[in-house]
C-alpha cells in the first residue's frame, strides 16, 4: 500500500519529532523537509526573515517530488497555507495531511529551548499569521499535539488508513 505523509504545522508544534516516530512505527522513511532547503532559504530564515511565497514554491515543488519519488514516506514540512499544500499536491496529489495542533505559547517555549536549529523563536509570529489550518475538503487530520505521543500516532494511522479505502 502507498503511503504519502507530510506532517505539518508551525516550527515547534513536533513535526519532526512525531514524522519520525510515524515512519517507523508504519515502516516507512522519514524524511525533514527543512533538509530539502535550499541553502538560500536557510540563510534566509537564519538571519531572522520569513521566507515569502517566491522562496517556499521551488522548495513545495520539491517535497511534492520527494513525496512522488517512494512508496512509503512520511515527511516533515510546514506546508502553512493552502496554496503550498496545493503545490504539494500538484507533485503528488495522494498526499495525506497531519496538521499538529499548537497553543502559541507551547510553541514559544519549544523554540526558545531549541539551540541549534535555523529558525528563530522570532519567526513564530509571521508562521502563525501564515497558517491556515486544513479544510474539510483536504485529505487529512488535524491532531492536538497536546496528546500522549502513542494516541496521536494511533490517530494519524487510523485516519490515514480510513483516507486509503
Amino acid at each position: 500500500m502507498t503511503v504519502r505523509i507530510v506532517v505539518m504545522g508551525p516550527s515547534g508544534c513536533g513535526k519532526s519529532t512525531v514524522g519520525a516516530a510515524l515512519a517507523v512505527s508504519i515502516g516507512a522513511r522519514f524524511v525533514d523537509g527543512d533538509d530539502l532547503h535550499p541553502l538560500t532559504n536557510v540563510e534566509k530564515m537564519a538571519a531572522g526573515i520569513p521566507l515569502d511565497d517566491e522562496d517556499r514554491m521551488p522548495w513545495l515543488r520539491t517535497v511534492g517530488a520527494a513525496l512522488h519519488g517512494e512508496e512509503r514516506i512520511v515527511i516533515a514540512c510546514s506546508a502553512l497555507r493552502r496554496r503550498y499544500r496545493d503545490a504539494i499536491r500538484e507533485e503528488s496529489p495522494d498526499t495525506f495531511f497531519v496538521e499538529l495542533v499548537v497553543d502559541r505559547a507551547t510553541l514559544e517555549a519549544r523554540l526558545t529551548q531549541r539551540a541549534e536549529h535555523f529558525m528563530p523563536a522570532s519567526l513564530l509570529d509571521s508562521q502563525l499569521e501564515t497558517l491556515e489550518s486544513l479544510q474539510d475538503d483536504e485529505n487529512g487530520v488535524r491532531v492536538s499535539a497536546s496528546l500522549a505521543p502513542d494516541e496521536e500516532l494511533r490517530l494519524i494511522r487510523d485516519a490515514a488508513q480510513a483516507s486509503a479505502r
